[in-house]
């Protein structure tokens, strides 16, 4: 019991450190769109900004999960990655072009680069004695309760100052925080792996081979999900919304996001993969939403936008957890964010250039990829036993 209790606290206290990190850069990524657009840029533009920043943030972590694995430095690495992925958003509000505000986009996504292998590795330790799939899910609702308090903070500060570079400069106080945090934590918990009993005899050199089905799961449903600095952008074009009310509608996206992941998380824990496919099903919906409808239609839209991404962030994470052995963890979640980054980008960018071209080929494009995810995580699920239970081939306990 106080093992599980010595848990429960670790995944809390670290979900707060993402927290204060997510209030930071999805506080500024809630306006980034409309500000490259203010800026000069094109949806074009705009699209691939977006998605090349997600192939940096996600492409990086390749080496990164590699690295952790190798040297064991899973605190350092994370730590300066939490400082680089916080420092560079203040920034943001002296940029006088899009091509510097671009620029410190990359520095961003770099920083949660650099961060987040080592720490889903530490949190995969974490929550083996608290049930992966509500463990992963608390975090991800600790997460996007960041994401809702920054857009929040950024918009009143928009409103109040009328201008987007004001909303960047309130984001500094919760990057500040949580770096605090996380310096206390490494000190409270130096070895989270204790809290994770091997039960794997032979862990062997590779991956297991429904690790790599399943990433082309993931790849499929990533490349079709619009990121919200396009979204943004649509919104400002269209008049869809204003500066003031652009950051309101991806915090509620955040606080749906953040919901979504408690809930589907427990169900993972109970039902397996099975979620995500109602997940998918969810998230087909947003685009007609989103790009078609009107200020309401959009609020419905965002709706399904954030159950897919409290899934993704969630459920994802945890079936990884259950299917790779720690000693390979970090490098697991690092060749995962890679193959789901490089869809997010590509998806990501041609979805910009439909935009410029035509929104009703971005809706269809995006829906069809989301379906076509499904039958993938149905193959998944047969394959891996709704991972409840590992597989012959799969050698791993939970």
């Amino acid at each position: 019991m106080h093992q599980k209790s010595a848990a429960l606290k670790f995944v809390i206290l670290l979900g707060f450190v993402s927290l204060c990190a997510d209030a930071t850069y999805e506080g500024a990524r809630s306006i980034t769109g409309a500000y490259l657009e203010v800026l000069g840029a094109n949806g074009t533009i705009v699209g691939l900004v977006a998605g090349f920043g997600e192939l940096i943030g996600y492409g990086f972590r390749l080496v990164i999960g590699y690295l952790s694995d190798k040297t064991g430095k899973y605190w350092g690495i994370t730590t300066l990655g939490f400082i680089l992925n916080t420092a560079v958003v203040p920034f943001l509000a002296l940029a006088g072009r899009w091509e510097v505000a671009a620029g410190l986009m990359m520095a961003e996504r770099t920083g949660k680069a650099v961060r987040t292998p080592p720490r889903d590795a530490l949190l995969s330790h974490g929550v083996s004695q608290i049930g992966s799939g509500f463990g992963f899910g608390l975090h991800e609702a600790m997460d996007q309760t960041g994401a809702v308090l920054g857009p929040l903070a950024v918009a009143a500060m928009v409103y109040f100052l009328g201008e987007y570079r004001q909303g960047f400069k309130i984001l500094v106080i919760p990057a500040i925080l949580g770096l605090i945090v996380l310096l206390i934590l490494q000190k409270l918990y130096p070895n989270p792996s204790d809290f994770e009993e091997e039960k794997i005899l032979d862990q062997g050199d590779k991956l297991p081979r429904i690790f790599w089905i399943y990433l082309g799961a993931v790849a499929v449903i990533a490349a079709g999900y619009a990121d919200f600095p396009l979204i943004a952008f649509h919104f400002q074009k269209g008049e869809i919304a204003t500066g003031q009310t652009i950051p309101l509608f991806y915090a509620w996206a955040m606080g749906v996001d953040a919901v979504a992941a408690l809930i589907f998380g427990y169900l993972f824990d109970r039902i397996g993969i099975s979620m995500l496919i109602v997940a998918a099903l969810f998230s087909s919906l947003f685009a007609p939403l989103v790009f078609f409808g009107d200020m309401r239609f959009a609020l419905l839209g965002m709706a399904f936008w954030g159950i897919g991404m409290g899934a993704q962030e969630s459920i994802l994470k945890a079936a990884i957890a259950k299917i790779v052995p720690k000693n390979k963890r970090a490098t697991a979640y690092g060749i995962f964010s890679t193959g789901y980054g490089l869809a997010w980008f590509l998806g990501s960018a041609f979805m910009g250039i439909l935009y410029d071209h035509s929104i009703t080929f971005l809706v269809v494009f995006s829906s069809l990829t989301q379906l076509l995810a499904i039958p993938f995580f149905t193959w998944v699920q047969l394959k891996a036993n709704n991972f409840s239970a590992p597989s012959p081939e799969v050698q791993v306990g939970e």
